[in-house]
């Protein structure tokens, strides 16, 4: 039981002194599809926005990228991908997630609705390099595609090193568009993590779920809280699971002791301004070929290449 990755990073997390786990395990089947739920919900305004932005940006990505190659990181449910291979009528479509399960639904929703389109599922870990399949790697055009705020999960170094690898991944000549969230009024970005209806709430403790399932804990679910709260300095949202009483948990067979108040930081949403954005993808290696943005500048599309 502790001698998978989930195991080993679960418990590493909990010994640490500010107990920490990967934002990426929060993407079981259940949580994939709690994610599609807050992307529905009034207060998570990112979806919509994008959306919008998508409405002024695919005519131009459907002249410049017409039946290129498209691999989309952390599909999920390659709901954004439909407007997408409509526009753009891609020779290949690989979408690379790490819930297998749900990832294989998806992409077999994709092959009724697109007869003609080839979907190739990768089974990955989208943060690291990853070798796509030859329809993919051969294509004369390359477009990554990584919608959404997802890139905001990492802290600064490790949002680098994602667009570092994903280059590796892509290939030289490749682009990639990237949606990143803005800075904006912390009131709105508090709204949009702790929804009134409770599903982001549903969506965090659904880890401790997990972690019960997997690796034979005793979360007790009703002895946890979820909590949202905006880091100023560092310009993100945190989310995280907050201990109701002092407890003592089991997982793995490892005693994980916890004191009134404390937490399990399970997420980071960094918020970018356009330069700053700019500047990460840079080191990392990509240019800053063009960005969309809506009227309130509250998301940008950023298209990049190499």
């Amino acid at each position: 039981m502790t001698d998978t990755e989930f195991a080993r990073e679960v418990l590493a997390g909990l010994r640490q002194k500010q107990k920490a786990l990967s934002p990426k395990w929060l993407y079981d089947q259940r949580g994939s599809e709690l994610f599609e739920e807050i992307t529905a919900v009034p207060e998570y305004y990112p979806t919509r926005t994008e959306d919008g932005i998508f409405d002024e940006a695919l005519p131009d990505l459907a002249e410049r990228f017409s039946g290129a190659a498209v691999a989309e990181f952390g599909s999920g449910s390659s709901r954004k991908s439909v407007r997408l291979i409509e526009a753009i009528s891609p020779s290949v479509y690989v979408p690379i997630d790490i819930a297998a399960a749900f990832l294989e639904e998806a992409a077999d929703g994709l092959r009724t609705r697109f007869l003609a389109l080839e979907v190739v599922p990768q089974a990955a870990d989208f943060t690291k390099a990853t070798t796509l399949p030859s329809a993919f790697s051969e294509a004369s055009s390359r477009l990554g595609f990584f919608p959404g705020s997802t890139i905001g999960n990492f802290d600064t170094g490790g949002a680098e090193d994602f667009l570092r690898e994903s280059l590796k991944t892509l290939g030289t000549g490749a682009a990639f568009l990237v949606g990143a969230d803005l800075v904006k009024d912390e009131s709105v970005l508090r709204a949009a993590y702790d929804d009134a209806g409770g599903v982001t709430a549903a969506f965090n403790l659904n880890l401790l779920t997990r972690i019960n399932r997997e690796l034979g804990a005793d979360f007790d679910l009703m002895h946890f809280r979820h909590e949202a709260r905006w880091n100023a300095q560092r310009e993100r949202i945190e989310m995280h699971l907050v201990s109701a009483l002092p407890q003592t948990v089991t997982v793995a067979g490892e005693e994980i002791a916890f004191a009134e108040g404390e937490t399990i930081h399970t997420e980071n949403s960094h918020k970018y301004t356009v330069d700053g954005f700019e500047a990460l993808a840079g080191r990392a290696g990509w240019r800053l070929d063009r960005m969309w943005t809506d009227e309130k500048d509250w998301f940008g599309v950023f298209l990049l290449t190499s």
